[in-house]
C-alpha cells in the first residue's frame, strides 16, 4: 500500500536531486552535532572564551607535531578566510595555548602548541574515547563504513568545489528572464549596515 505521506523538497526534482538533498540535510546537521561535542567536550578542560573553529584550529596546529603556518592551517581545513583563522590563532596565543615562531630568513610566522595545549589534546583524545569512540561498537562494520564515507566525503568535496568554481562563469539571467529578486523586493529589504550608517549621517 502506497503511503499517503511523502517528503516535498524545492531542491529536488528526481530521484538523485532528492537523494542528494537528503544527503546535505544530514551533513549540515552531522556538522552542528560536531561542532557542539568537540565545544562541550573541549570547554571541560579549558576555561576560556574558545569557540569550535578555535579548537578545531588546535588540533590541526598539533597534527603531526610540526608547527603550522596560517595558509597550511586554512587550506587543511579547506578555509579561505585568513584574517578569521588569524582572529582564532590570536585567541588561541592569548590563551596559551599555542605560540607563535617566526620563520626563519622570512617574514612569516607558524604555530605550534604550547605544553599547556599539548596537554589539553591529549585530554580531548581521552574523553573522545571514553565518551564518542566507545559508542561507535553498536554500529556493525563501522571501520570500513568510515573508510567508504571518508573516500565519499573526500570526493565530494572536490565536486562541491569545483561546482563553486564553475558558479562564477555563470550569470543568474541565464535561468530566467526575471530577476531573482525584483526591485520591488530589494525595496523592502533592510539596508545593509554600512548603508544604514551612511543615511544616518545624512540626516543627523
Amino acid at each position: 500500500m502506497e503511503s499517503k505521506y511523502y517528503r516535498s523538497w524545492h531542491l529536488a526534482k528526481n530521484p538523485t536531486e532528492l537523494k542528494v538533498t537528503e544527503f546535505e540535510y544530514v551533513l549540515a546537521r552531522v556538522f552542528e552535532a560536531f561542532a557542539r561535542w568537540v565545544t562541550a567536550a573541549s570547554d571541560m578542560l579549558v576555561d576560556s572564551d574558545i569557540k569550535f573553529s578555535e579548537h578545531l584550529i588546535l588540533h590541526v596546529i598539533r597534527m603531526q607535531n610540526r608547527p603550522k603556518s596560517g595558509t597550511t592551517i586554512a587550506r587543511m581545513i579547506n578555509r579561505d578566510d585568513l584574517p578569521n583563522i588569524q582572529y582564532s590563532l590570536r585567541k588561541l596565543e592569548a590563551a596559551k595555548l599555542i605560540k607563535k615562531t617566526r620563520d626563519r630568513g622570512a617574514k612569516t610566522f607558524s604555530y605550534s602548541v604550547t605544553k599547556l595545549g599539548e596537554r589539553m589534546t591529549s585530554e580531548y583524545a581521552n574523553i573522545r574515547s571514553e565518551l564518542f569512540i566507545k559508542n561507535l561498537s553498536a554500529i556493525a562494520d563501522i571501520e570500513s563504513r568510515l573508510v567508504d564515507t571518508t573516500q565519499v566525503l573526500s570526493v565530494l568535496t572536490g565536486i562541491y568545489e569545483e561546482a563553486a568554481r564553475n558558479s562564477a562563469t555563470y550569470n543568474s539571467a541565464m535561468y530566467s528572464d526575471q530577476p531573482v529578486l525584483a526591485e520591488e523586493a530589494r525595496d523592502t529589504l533592510p539596508a545593509p549596515k554600512a548603508k544604514r550608517r551612511r543615511l544616518r549621517a545624512v540626516h543627523e
